[in-house]
This record gives C-alpha cells, structure tokens and sequence, in this order.
C-alpha cells in the first residue's frame, strides 16, 4: 500500500472555493479566478508516495508547493479531492484525531528551525514526545538517540544560540525523528542554510534515510537539491503538477518546454546514472563453443562483445564478436570455448554510479564497462559510445547519433 495517496486535489481560497473548483474542472486559467479575487493555490494534484520513499516536489515560488504539503498532514483541507494516509481519508478525521496523527505519524521539520530558544538541545528535540505525554526518562533517551544519529552527541546540554544554523537545523531534525514518526515534512528545510552547510545537510538526510527507511516529502524551489535527494520529483507549476518521475526521468524526458527549461543547465554527469543508460548484457558461459556465442550475439544488433558469466551470473570475461567469428571459421589459434578467447580485464561499476563517476573506469579498458548489483552479479553494460552519448546529447542516452552521410552504422558508431 502507498503511503500517501493524493487524489485530485484542489485548495482554492477567497470567494466561493468550491465554485472556484468547478471553474477550474472546466477549463478555466489560474489568472482568471485571480482577477475575481480567488486564489487557486493547487489544482488537481494526483500522485502517491511509496513507503521509504524520498518525494520531492519542486517549484518556483507561488507554485503551490508549500500549501500542497500542509494538506498532507491535515493542517489545510482540501477544497476537493482527497489525501490518503495508510488508506485513511485525512478529510474524514476528526480535529483530536488528526493532531494524533501529527504528533505520532506525521513529522514535520521547518525552514527555520522553530527551537525554542529558552530550551536546551536536548529539550528541543525531546518537545514533540513532550506533547505526546510521554514520561522525561523515554523523552531524554530517545532525544539523545536522536540527537546521535545527526551527529550532535555532546551538545545536549548547550542552547540553542550556542550552535551554527547547520546545528540548529539537525535539532530541527532530531525532534522529528525522536517522535519514530512514519511521515517526514520538510518544507524547504535547507533552504536559509549556506550553500555548503546545505550540501552537508543533504547527505546526511541521504545517510539517515539509508539507515532509517523514513518516508520523505521534502519541499524545494531548487533543482540541484531535488535530483540529489528525491527517489522521484513532482514539478509544480501555478498550482498544477507538470510532471512525476526520477531525475533521470525529468532529465531525459521532460513532460513539457517549462520543465526543459528547469533542466536544460543541469550537469547530466552528475544526475544520469549508470543504471539509466546501461544496456541489456549478452551473456554466455565459459564452456561455450563460438557457435553459442555468435547465436548469442546475432540476438543483439548492437552487440559487438559478449560478456561470459559463472555460476552466479558473475561478469568472469568479455569475448569480441570478431574472435568468436574467427573461432567459428577455425582461424583463432588455441581451443575454442569461451574461456580460452575471453580477455578478463573487466572494470565493473554499480547501477548507482553517475556518468562523472564511470569516466576515469572507462578510461582504464578498452572493453565495455560491466554494470553489477549489490551481489557481484552482471545486470548491465555501457559501452564507450553509450556512455559519451549521454554525456553530450541533451535530448537523452537513447537518442541515435547522425550519421550524415558517413555510411557508418548506430552499431558501429555505438561500438566506437
């Protein structure tokens, strides 16, 4: 089940919200309900947020972001749609219900710390289990647990005008993560941060998030931010959602000329990673004769190497389209089973690797890099070709290169 679930929601304000919906249901622009003195603040936002997911919704200020996030903890009512939490309509709950919800489930964590300056560190992040009536020893230890896990062990006892805006945002965070909660806010939580305490902040949520498995709605008006931390991001646009998906996605493929003109300055090396431009491996096995293997390759038109495997699918050798042709018409000296031809110089990389990261691997073979999950096993390939296609192509790593009139083939420019 999807954590949250947002439903065609609408949050208009002014005069006659409702009658401001039905206008916008049938055609009618944000700036015509403004001129009547409504404001349409989201407009039919639907999508879902999966369990131990990092969601990120972007958009430049007035985007409706901000508002969209205070419905999904029930501090706004839609005007219509629904939000779903665990499957529970938040409209359906009542006022106690949903401050339970806020106190115990739902954390929020603000842009500008909200520390009580007459509390120290330590009470500042035990304050939302205060509010839950829990006892001051379960308050103190699972403060101090909290304020560990974001690297401020030993300033329990100092205050808050003591410690870096950077310091004062992780108590912001400890006080969520002290409450267990299931949901995490955070509305432009590292935006008043400078820019390389914000940098720091943001790998430590990554940290955090890889040890903790939160589900994360993280507000931003900046697009660095959102490729770095979201699993997946909604760009919002005057109130509506101009498109969902991961960076790679939004990079690759933007759903319109607004969101490519967010992305058109964005350093794809930094963004694209290896698992969204690698290909489909061929695989043969080191007891192959050349006539598998040349099967094998003929199944792919832009194979020109086959990668052997072992036992657990492990990448052992790559083996040349050239010598399996050889082998196969008796001119390769030597056995003809793959593991006698195959060359066994392989660089490996993981899925997660971004294109900056694969270059200095690349410039190390002349063979295709060999994509590898967590247990060793083969899952990919990116050839040379591949990979500086997706370094140079602003239209993404799929699109075929012009070859004029060259004669050369995609095969062969892929394989150069």
């Amino acid at each position: 089940m999807s954590k949250l679930v947002i439903e065609q929601v609408f949050k208009v304000f002014g005069r006659k919200p409702k009658e401001g919906v039905r206008r916008l249901q049938g055609g009618a622009q944000r700036q015509e309900l403004r001129e009547g003195g409504t404001t349409a603040a989201v407009i039919d936002a639907s999508f879902t947020v999966e369990p131990g997911e990092i969601f990120v919704v972007m958009g430049l200020s007035g985007s409706g972001k901000s508002t969209l996030l205070r419905m999904l903890n029930g501090l706004l009512e839609p005007t219509s749609g629904r939000v779903l939490f665990d499957g529970r309509d938040l409209t359906a709950l009542s006022s106690k219900a949903l401050r339970d919800m806020r106190s115990r489930q739902i954390s929020m964590v603000f842009q500008h710390f909200a520390l009580f300056p007459h509390r120290n560190v330590l009470e500042n992040a035990a304050y939302g289990l205060e509010v839950q009536g829990r006892p001051r020893e379960e308050r103190e230890q699972r403060a101090t647990e909290a304020l560990a896990l974001v690297g401020l062990a030993g300033w329990e006892r100092s205050w808050p005008d003591e410690l870096s805006g950077g310091m004062q945002q992780r108590v912001g965070l400890a006080r969520a993560l002290a409450t267990e909660a299931d949901v995490l806010l955070m509305d432009e939580s590292f935006s008043a941060l400078d820019p390389l305490i914000r940098r720091d902040m943001q790998d430590q949520l990554l940290e955090l998030q890889q040890r903790l498995h939160k589900t994360i709605v993280f507000i931003t008006h900046d697009l660095n931010e959102a490729m770095h931390l979201g699993d997946r991001i909604a760009v919002m646009r005057d109130g509506r959602i101009a498109q969902v998906g991961t960076a790679a996605d939004i990079l690759v493929a933007p759903a319109d000329d607004y969101v490519a003109s967010f992305v058109q300055d964005v350093d794809r090396s930094r963004v694209l990673t290896a698992g969204s431009i690698m290909a489909e491996p061929v695989t043969v096995t080191p007891a192959c004769g050349p006539d598998v293997a040349m099967r094998a390759l003929d199944t792919d038109d832009d194979a020109h190497a086959a990668f052997v495997v072992g036992p657990g699918g492990e990448p052992v050798g790559t083996v040349t389209e050239e010598q399996v042709s050889e082998a196969l018409h008796g001119h390769h000296d030597g056995g003809h089973t793959m593991a006698d031809l195959m060359a066994t110089d392989l660089v490996t990389t993981g899925a997660d690797t971004t294109l900056a990261g694969l270059l200095t691997p690349a410039s190390r073979t002349t063979l295709p890099l060999a994509v590898v999950d967590e247990t060793g096993r083969l899952t990919g390939v990116i050839s040379t070709g591949a990979l500086l296609a997706a370094l140079g192509d602003p239209s993404g790593p799929a699109a075929a290169p012009d070859c004029g009139d060259s004669g050369a083939t995609a095969k062969e420019v892929a394989s150069a």
